[in-house]
């Protein structure tokens, strides 16, 4: 079962008009995943508020739309990032009616009541990143793990050479992250081909997945891979990378970096070594491509390593996905 996914269409919050577009885009989104006529109109009214309080209200405003996957059932996740002013009193701007400037404010009442889940991290001086799902039920699917993945292609570009998924093996998550080589399509291709073996294969070992790939893309460019997997009572991570993609686990506001090889999957691979790791519940999996700087710091954002999986990723990719270059950022947690 497929677990995660992401391949986001990003919009800039830089003109009224954004909030229409991104509300019809949503909307086909629902359609096509067969949500009902309410539910659709639901979805549309979510993200142009989104849309709208971003462009009234927030610095450098970006917003993505994507489906997003909860045990395995597909919903749309509406993705806000900005770069301040932020909001110093989050309960308050919930409340319908109440609007400052610096805030998302008059619609995330509305948000709130509409989304089936929402969650929300903002700091004063440093920004705001919203995450609002939707699913056909406004009641969420459970899951056993918190999963959370954003990507986004270099400027000027429309495909993102990045790409990210997940599947359940007995009730380990098997994780990827791809760098397709360069950027455009050819990079898209390198990647979604690295998917696709990815999900033809059904060993759980990293090390045997990332071989499996390293012999079916050899036809692309290639691309940098990390594969890991989270054993099903969240106690340890094996762990598999060839290529400039970033691994670390985090607790407690320290880090632990797993540690990818040189070389390029499809191309020159390196003897495949599986790392293991011991983790417990405050664990946090990031990993991330080489358009995402090595210097994010959860802990600069209070409470942030509580937040969920997508708003971490999300921040993550605000603070330091400034690279040019695609990015992705791909996070798994115990559920809060």
């Amino acid at each position: 079962m497929e677990t995660i996914r992401s391949s986001a269409e990003w919009y800039t919050a830089d003109d009224a008009s954004v909030a229409g577009t991104v509300r019809r885009f949503a909307a086909r989104l629902a359609t096509g995943l067969g949500f009902s006529e309410t539910r659709v109109g639901e979805v549309g009214i979510v993200a142009s508020e989104v849309a709208a309080n971003l462009h009234r209200h927030a610095e450098h405003g970006r917003l993505a739309v994507h489906v997003a996957l909860r045990a395995g059932i597909p919903g749309i996740e509406v993705i806000a990032i900005d770069t301040g002013p932020g909001m110093a009193d989050l309960a308050a701007s919930t409340v319908d009616g109440h609007s400052t400037s610096g805030t998302l404010g008059l619609g995330l009442g509305a948000i709130e009541r509409l989304s089936s889940v929402l969650d929300v991290s903002s700091e004063p001086g440093l920004g705001t990143v919203l995450v609002a799902g939707l699913w056909a039920d406004p009641q969420p699917p459970a899951a056993p793990f918190d999963l959370g993945a954003i990507t986004r292609p270099i400027s000027g570009e429309t495909m993102c050479g990045d790409a990210v998924s997940g599947r359940d093996g007995q009730g380990q998550q098997v994780l990827i992250l791809a760098d397709g080589l360069g950027h455009g399509p050819m990079a898209a291709a390198a990647s979604q081909e690295a998917l696709r073996a990815f999900h033809d294969i059904d060993t759980v070992r990293p090390d045997e997945v990332l071989g499996h790939i390293h012999r079916s893309i050899s036809h692309t460019r290639g691309a940098a891979i990390g594969v890991a997997t989270i054993d099903a009572s969240y106690q340890h991570v094996s762990f598999a990378g060839i290529g400039n993609v970033s691994a670390y686990l985090v607790a407690e506001g320290n880090r632990r970096s797993m540690v990818s090889y040189p070389g390029i999957v499809g191309h020159r691979a390196a003897t495949l070594r599986q790392l293991e790791f011991d983790i417990d519940e405050r664990t946090i999996v990031v990993l991330h491509s080489d358009g995402v700087r090595e210097n994010w710091d959860l802990s600069r954002t209070p409470g942030l390593a509580w937040r969920s999986a997508t708003v971490i990723a999300a921040a993550i990719l605000r603070d330091a996905g400034s690279r040019p270059d695609d990015a992705s950022v791909l996070i798994a947690r115990r559920p809060s």
